[in-house]
């Protein structure tokens, strides 16, 4: 019997990347999954930043199939620069798709979640919402900003039996992070950043969707409030060296 078996769940930037894999995994675990993306080919095209898009959709998950068990909130946009040379309308991009966008997927999550005492709410952050990166500010801000409403969030409702918890991934292969890493001139960056990864590596899709597909189960029951980093060691500490010099690596 697979772990979600007879559960509903919501996967919101289901259309590629960490969204897409993670679809898929809730579903070979055994939940009927409800996609939302901004693109065609999903359940439900609509952007997160539009709440009657959101409320609406919700509802229709919840008509359809009758419960909501797990939501991984996805949907998200990459964004930023130095402030000095940030234009507002970028600050106000990238805020709203990755932070208001989480909040009104939160606030339509737990809605129904509330009406049936149960539910686990996933919200994929970010290794830059915890730790500051160079040029980092409104993608830095957005996801720290996710982090802290997840938190939040877990103290609100976990005696109605919702937990909430996010995953803060690290490098991940994703389309998002090639559309950064692949510009002209961004080569030495893209292998320098995949080399402060302690195993050598970006991470895969499939491995995000892996622990979400954790957290929506029962196998976590007992974790809420938790920011949980999948990150291949990137946030574990700093290499200087010393082990090439002492001829170990």
């Amino acid at each position: 019997m697979a772990r979600l078996d007879g559960t509903v769940a919501v996967v919101t930037g289901a259309a590629s990347g960490i969204g897409a894999a993670t679809a898929e995994r809730l579903a070979a675990e055994g939940a009927t999954v409800a996609t939302m993306d901004i693109t065609d080919g999903v359940h439900y095209a609509l952007d997160v930043r539009d709440e009657s898009a959101v409320r609406d959709a919700f509802a229709d998950v919840v008509a359809r199939h009758g419960r909501l068990d797990s939501v991984v909130h996805a949907a998200g946009v990459a964004g930023g620069g130095p402030v000095h040379m940030l234009d507002a309308d970028e600050w106000d991009r990238v805020v709203d798709v990755n932070l208001k966008g989480t909040f009104l997927v939160d606030k339509y999550s737990a809605i129904h979640m509330l009406a049936q005492g149960s539910g686990s709410i996933i919200n994929i952050a970010s290794i830059e919402g915890i730790e500051g990166t160079e040029g980092g500010s409104a993608y830095n801000a957005s996801k720290g900003g996710v982090v802290m409403l997840t938190k939040s969030m877990a103290i609100d409702y976990g005696r109605r039996g919702i937990r909430v918890n996010c995953i803060c991934p690290g490098g991940i292969d994703t389309p998002l992070l090639r559309d950064i890493t692949d510009a002209p001139g961004l080569e030495p960056y893209r292998e320098r950043m995949r080399d402060e990864h302690l195993l050598g590596r970006f991470g895969r899709p499939e491995e995000i969707a892996s622990v979400a597909a954790f957290l929506a189960s029962q196998d976590a029951s007992f974790i809420t409030g938790h920011a949980l980093v999948v990150d291949g060691g990137f946030t574990a500490g700093l290499r200087v060296g010393l082990l090439e010099q002492m001829g170990m690596l």
